[in-house]
């Protein structure tokens, strides 16, 4: 057998074959036998290996790999740009961007201007992390959280309360580390459900159930409290909205925001309300402390400009003056005289009076401002009242506007008309409607894990059943045609 073996490759090479050929054979007879070891090994430790350990093993690429890139965004900022930003003083918990009394103050502001939003006076910018209340706690879910929250995360303290008014404690109690706001028994001597039924009837109501038939869907509600009738509103799914003036030692707004209301500060006393012209359907003041009659009818003005046609105008404040020599009950008061002139002035005409409130309507006629010009408040120029935070403005606004629409007959969603009247095509608007009813789809569930978690809940409740719900107040930094809000009141999340 080896003489036969020995005469084939006599055959292929000669009878002596090259040593340097003998030489590549031998070494790739070494290099096959190394390579099946090496993958037989191989194979060995896969098929040993279990499934936990390969997402262990892909779990830590993807820590690796997101440690990488944070390395390389901090290579690429500088060394010297990456500094540690450090906690904000205790003063700063209620910190506030553009509003400082004591710099409005040194600069000669005063009877309340001193209390606007001045950036150029305020020049401090803080470079720090805001500390959250000593005693913070997670706000409740809704509706519980709407009329309950935590005493130590608002700056309200014990004292203040009990040195309040008899108002401040009838619509809410103060007990143990919590607020309770009691929306049944608060506003001037009835409820606010009765006060709010009261308004539905003198505009021709039969009850606040039809708002919405009627056409008001927003309420503006200037000064705005404890926020008790703003609550309501929102459960009969009106869009009611507060704005007050910024206060040094505590904040309406704060705790409007706090209870899941929809809050924003806004002084009225010398700037414009950061609000398109005939954006509401209702403005509400109740004990605002505003004197519309005075500046020449300014406010009232500006009353004008944000309300839509036929909108409503509804006061109520102890501070309205009894008719001499008056035969009506000593609960029925009277406008006075300036207030009575300046509303016609501005085309509104009185519906009614009742105890202490009033309510005007405001003419769906733009020409009655025309034929008006003897009272002397001319009509805006165009784009005169496009900028926001600007001083208040003696002329009448939106008469010229494709948004002059009543609001009566408006009982439903915008339609193709409604939308194109504000500039936008409806294709436009429906695609974005259906854009951001899918991107809160994936939105919530992104969020589910981290928003839903376990819930405190008052003493002597049982446990709520889960998920609990911890988000309530939600800004979108670029509404755009409104689409998300839109998309989460449609998906009825409690936000």
């Amino acid at each position: 057998m080896r003489s036969h073996l020995f005469t084939k490759l006599s055959v292929l090479f000669g009878h002596k074959p090259p040593l340097n050929w003998l030489l590549l054979c031998l070494v790739s007879i070494f290099v096959l036998i190394a390579l099946l070891g090496s993958t037989s090994s191989s194979f060995d430790a896969v098929t040993s290996s279990l499934t936990p350990d390969i997402y262990t093993s892909y779990r830590k690429l993807k820590e690796q790999a997101r440690s990488n890139y944070l390395e390389l965004k901090s290579l690429s900022l500088g060394a010297n740009r990456i500094k540690d930003i450090g906690f904000c003083g205790k003063e700063r918990e209620n910190y506030v961007p553009c509003y400082n009394v004591s710099a409005n103050l040194l600069a000669g502001l005063k009877d309340g201007e001193e209390f606007d939003r001045n950036c150029e006076l305020s020049r401090e910018h803080p470079h720090c992390l805001v500390h959250p209340p000593k005693d913070y706690k997670i706000p409740m879910t809704w509706p519980t959280g709407r009329d309950i929250i935590w005493s130590g995360i608002v700056r309200l303290t014990k004292d203040q309360f009990l040195s309040s008014g008899s108002m401040t404690k009838r619509l809410m109690l103060l007990e143990e580390n919590q607020i309770s706001f009691h929306s049944e028994a608060g506003m001037m001597v009835d409820s606010v459900k009765d006060y709010s039924h009261r308004i539905a009837e003198m505009i021709g109501l039969e009850s606040d159930a039809e708002f919405l038939q009627a056409g008001v869907h927003t309420v503006l509600d200037i000064g705005c409290g404890f926020g008790s009738f703003v609550a309501h509103l929102l459960s009969l799914k009106l869009m009611a909205f507060c704005v007050a003036a910024y206060e040094s030692s505590g904040s309406q707004v704060q705790l409007a925001l706090e209870r899941g209301l929809p809050a924003v500060i806004g002084n009225l006393f010398s700037k414009q309300l950061p609000f398109p012209s005939l954006s509401y359907d209702m403005v509400h003041c109740a004990q605002c402390g505003i004197i519309w009659d005075s500046k020449d009818g300014l406010f009232l003005i500006e009353i004008e400009c944000v309300l839509k046609p036929g909108g409503y105008f509804v006061l109520t404040s102890p501070t309205t003056r009894q008719q001499q020599g008056s035969s009506t009950s000593a609960k029925t008061g009277s406008m006075s005289i300036p207030l009575e002139e300046l509303t016609k002035k501005l085309c509104w005409f009185l519906l009614g009076q009742q105890e202490e409130t009033f309510i005007w309507q405001k003419t769906v006629n733009s020409h009655c401002y025309i034929a008006s010009k003897q009272f002397d408040i001319p009509i805006c120029k165009e784009g005169d009242m496009q900028l926001y935070y600007q001083p208040l403005a003696r002329c009448i606004s939106g008469t010229g506007s494709n948004g002059w629409v009543p609001i009566h007959g408006r009982s439903g969603p915008l339609n193709s008309t409604d939308i194109e009247i504000h500039g936008v095509h409806p294709d436009d608007f429906f695609e974005d409607s259906e854009f951001w009813k899918s991107a809160l789809r994936n939105y919530w569930s992104s969020l589910s894990p981290l928003i839903f978690s376990d819930h405190p809940k008052r003493p002597g409740e049982e446990d709520p059943l889960p998920p609990y719900n911890i988000v309530r107040n939600v800004v979108d930094m670029n509404a755009h045609y409104g689409g998300l809000s839109a998309a989460l009141l449609e998906a009825s999340k409690s936000v």
